[in-house]
C-alpha cells in the first residue's frame, strides 16, 4: 500500500500542476479579482464534477481493506490521471497565462500550501503496516490513518479550484504593497515631467479606437505616447509610464478601463489627467456594475476629475446617457453627427472604399475628411479625435491627411482580405449591443453574400439574454447565413432569428470557431463572401 500510494500522489500531484495551472489562467483572465473568478467558477461549475466524484470516491476506502482497498485506490489513481489529461498544457489559448512575477510569488504560495496536505499524508505512511497481532482499537486506527494518507492527497486535488484565488488572497498585502511602490514611482515621474499634456479616454465601448485615432492626429505635431493595447488598468497605465515615458513627449494619451464603481477615479488619483473624453456609455459589464447608473457615474469619473483640474471633457452627444449628463459640466465640449452638438459630422457618404464626411467646428468653420473606416460610429470617434486635436492647436486643413492615414485598428472592423472570394470583417473584441447594431450595419454596405459568425454577447448582466435576442432579430435582417458558435451561449440569439421569421435553414450552431470558418467555406454562393466575426469570447468564457 506504501508503494500504492506513491503512484497515486505522483498521479494527484500531476492533475494538481495542470489544474492548477489552468485555474491560474482563468485568474490571470478575470484580473486577479476574487469575486469575477468566484463568479467564473460558478458558471463553469461542470469543470469541477470529477474532483468531485474523486473526493467522494475516497472516503470508501476507509471501511475498505486488502485486496478491495488496492482495487479501489488504482480506480482513484485513473481518475486523478483523466483529471490531469483534461487539464494538460498545449491548448492555444488567445491569451496564455502570463508567468509575471505576480504569478511566480502565487505559485510559490500555491506550492507551499500543497506541501502541507502532501506531508500531512506521507506522515501517516509509517501507519502502512500489517495487523498482525493489532487489537480492534488498533485495527480501526490503522484502516483510519491508511485512509487518510490517500484522503489528504486527494483532498488537495480537489480543494485546488479554491486554493488558486486562496493563494491571491494569502498575497494580496504583499501585492497591495508592490504595486503601490509601483504607481507612487509612475505618479514621481509623471510630477516631474509639468510640460507634458494628459488626455484620459474612457467608455464603455470606442474608447481603444478613440485612442489610436487621437494618437494618429496628435503624433502629426507633438511627441506622443499612448498606452499599448489594453493597458487600461493602474498596473497596465503605471508599467506604460515607468516603461516608455521620456521627457521629450509632449502628449500622453491614457486609456481608461473600469468594470467596477471607483475604478476610474483610481486611475485619474495615477495618471491625472487635464482633459478627457468619455466616447460612450452603455449596458457593458453590468454582472460587476449592478446597474447601468454605476456606469454612467463610474465614466463620468473622469469629467469630475479634469472638472477639478480646469481642462475640458469631450462628450460623445449623441450618446443619451452622455447626452442626458453633460449639462452637469460647465467646461464640456460635445461632438457627434446630430444637431445641438458643438462639433458636427455631416454629408456622410460611405462605400466598400470608406468613408466621407464634413466637420463643423464651434466656430462654423467647415472641412470635408476621408477615411478608409467603414460606418457611422468611426465617424462619431474620428470627429472627437478631431476636436481634441483642433483644441491642441492644430488646424483643419492639417488634420486632413492624418485622418486619412487612420488605420482600422485590430479586431475592431478590420478588413481581411483573405482572396479566393472570401473577405472577413474582423470584429472580435468584446462585443456590446451598439458595436454589434454598427458591425451589421457595415456588413449591409456590401453587395456580396453576407455571412455572420458569433458566439454572441457576455458580461451584460440580466440584460444578456433580453440584448442578444435582440442581436438575433436585427442579424436576421442583415445576413445570408448566420453562423453561430456555442450551442448554449447562442439559444437567446436563435430565438431572436427564428422570431425574426428568417429562413433557418440558413442558420448553423457549431462547437468550434474552426467548425463554423469550416461551414462557412461550404457555402456556394455567385457572390463575393463578406464574413462577419463579431466577437470571439475570450478563454475564460
Amino acid at each position: 500500500m506504501v508503494i500504492l500510494w506513491f503512484i497515486y500522489a505522483a498521479a494527484a500531484l500531476l492533475a494538481i500542476v495542470f489544474l492548477g495551472l489552468r485555474e491560474f489562467h482563468m485568474l490571470q483572465l478575470n484580473g486577479y479579482k476574487t469575486p469575477e473568478h468566484s463568479w467564473w467558477m460558478k458558471k463553469n461549475k461542470k469543470r469541477y464534477i470529477l474532483p468531485a466524484i474523486l473526493f467522494a470516491g475516497q472516503f470508501l476506502l476507509i471501511p475498505c481493506k486488502g485486496g478491495l482497498r488496492a482495487a479501489l485506490a488504482v480506480i482513484l489513481i485513473l481518475f486523478s490521471l483523466i483529471i490531469a489529461l483534461l487539464n494538460k498544457p498545449g491548448k492555444k489559448f488567445k491569451k496564455p497565462l502570463v508567468y509575471t512575477a505576480r504569478v511566480k510569488r502565487m505559485l510559490v504560495t500555491f506550492g507551499i500550501l500543497i506541501a502541507v496536505f502532501f506531508l500531512t499524508a506521507a506522515v501517516n505512511l509509517k501507519y502502512f503496516q500489517t495487523y498482525d497481532g493489532a487489537t480492534d482499537a488498533r485495527i480501526k486506527e490503522l484502516m483510519f490513518r491508511r485512509a487518510l494518507a490517500f484522503i489528504l492527497t486527494t483532498s488537495a486535488l480537489y480543494l485546488t479550484p479554491l486554493l488558486v484565488p486562496l493563494s491571491n488572497l494569502i498575497n494580496k498585502p504583499v501585492e497591495k504593497s508592490i504595486q503601490n511602490w509601483y504607481i507612487n514611482d509612475a505618479k514621481k515621474k509623471l510630477a516631474d515631467m509639468p510640460s507634458l499634456h494628459k488626455v484620459g479616454i474612457t467608455g464603455s465601448y470606442g474608447k481603444t479606437s478613440m485612442k489610436f485615432y487621437l494618437s494618429e492626429l496628435l503624433s502629426s505635431q507633438y511627441e506622443t505616447l499612448k498606452t499599448p493595447e489594453s493597458f487600461n488598468t493602474p498596473m497596465g497605465v503605471t508599467i506604460t509610464i515607468r516603461r516608455d515615458m521620456k521627457p521629450t513627449h509632449q502628449y500622453f494619451i491614457c486609456e481608461m478601463g473600469a468594470r467596477r464603481v471607483h475604478e476610474i477615479k483610481e486611475l485619474c488619483e495615477i495618471a491625472h489627467p487635464h482633459d478627457g473624453i468619455i466616447t460612450s456609455v452603455g449596458p457593458q459589464h453590468l454582472e460587476t456594475f449592478g446597474s447601468i447608473e454605476n456606469v454612467v457615474n463610474t465614466k463620468f469619473e473622469l469629467a469630475d476629475s479634469v472638472q477639478a483640474a480646469g481642462g475640458k471633457i469631450y462628450l460623445n452627444g449623441d450618446n443619451e446617457l452622455i447626452r442626458a449628463k453633460a449639462p452637469q459640466y460647465k467646461n464640456a465640449v460635445t461632438y457627434g453627427l446630430q444637431e445641438g452638438n458643438d462639433w458636427r459630422a455631416t454629408d456622410i457618404t460611405v462605400s466598400d472604399k470608406g468613408t466621407e464626411f464634413t466637420v463643423i467646428s464651434p466656430a462654423g468653420e467647415s472641412c470635408r475628411f476621408g477615411t478608409k473606416l467603414l460606418g457611422e460610429h468611426n465617424v462619431q470617434n474620428i470627429l472627437g479625435a478631431i476636436a481634441y486635436a483642433n483644441g491642441t492647436g492644430i488646424s483643419l486643413e492639417k488634420l486632413v491627411l492624418p485622418v486619412k492615414r487612420i488605420a482600422a485598428v485590430p479586431h475592431r472592423l478590420q478588413l481581411l482580405d483573405k482572396g479566393g472570394g472570401v473577405t472577413f470583417i474582423d470584429d472580435a473584441y468584446n462585443s456590446n449591443p451598439n458595436g454589434c447594431r454598427a458591425a451589421l450595419n457595415v456588413l449591409g454596405l456590401f453587395d456580396a453574400c453576407r455571412i455572420l459568425v458569433t458566439p454572441g454577447m457576455v458580461e451584460l448582466g440580466a440584460k444578456q439574454e433580453e440584448l442578444n435576442f435582440e442581436f438575433g432579430q436585427e442579424a436576421a435582417k442583415a445576413c445570408d447565413y448566420i453562423v453561430l458558435v456555442g450551442k448554449a451561449q447562442t439559444v437567446p440569439i436563435y430565438n431572436g432569428i427564428k422570431d425574426a421569421g428568417y429562413d433557418m435553414d440558413r442558420v448553423y450552431v457549431a462547437d468550434t470557431l474552426n467548425e463554423a470558418l469550416t461551414k462557412v467555406n461550404s457555402y456556394q454562393t455567385d457572390k463575393k463572401k463578406i464574413v462577419l466575426l463579431e466577437n470571439d469570447l475570450p478563454d475564460n468564457y
